[in-house]
């Protein structure tokens, strides 16, 4: 009996090492998988394509409060980007010269109100969400909005505002989504 749970274990492992051995070098090659409601679930992967209005992007948080605040409540894992942020995905909702409105109504892009964009007053948890607040602001040459179009439950552009060009680490690709 001893032996037969050896075999098994052992072989358990080894699949456990290949697996990993076979994620790593599929991520290495551009392969990212969205498990959130930020944008569609599923697999997706990175391009050199132009970081513009309606791509889909891997970006790092800035390091400043209010990303601090929403890694400590698990809205941001932890990862490799500064300040052990984890990779965030949404999607480019608004760039240069587009007017941006953000109050409690939604958000508003060249006077478009955007589907699922009202702000929450508190989280799943109960727990205040912060608060970002502008009655017209023109984006300038490496502001973007970054935005969910498809949760009205996604941490994004409605609570800590637009995100300089910069911080964009890819533009990804849905492979497969559902």
């Amino acid at each position: 009996m001893n032996r037969i749970f050896k075999r098994i274990t052992d072989r358990i492992a080894i699949a456990g090492v290949f697996a990993l051995v076979a994620y790593a070098v599929v991520y290495a090659a551009g392969a990212r998988i969205n498990t959130t409601k930020s944008i569609p679930i599923g697999l997706y992967w990175t391009s050199n394509a132009p970081v513009e209005k309606g791509a889909y992007v891997m970006f790092c948080p800035p390091h400043d409060r209010v990303f601090v605040a929403a890694k400590e409540r698990g809205y941001i894992g932890a990862g490799f980007c500064p300040g052990e942020y984890g990779y965030m995905m949404k999607r480019i909702l608004a760039t240069k010269n587009d007017i941006v409105v953000i109050n409690e109504e939604g958000v508003r892009v060249n006077g478009v109100l955007l589907p699922h964009s009202a702000q929450r007053k508190v989280d799943a948890a109960g727990r205040m969400l912060p608060r970002f607040h502008v009655d017209r602001y023109m984006l300038g040459q490496f502001d973007l909005l970054l935005m969910s179009d498809v949760s009205d439950a996604s941490f994004d552009s409605r609570y800590f505002g637009p995100i300089n060009k910069s911080q964009i680490k890819a533009v990804i690709r849905p492979i497969i989504t559902l």
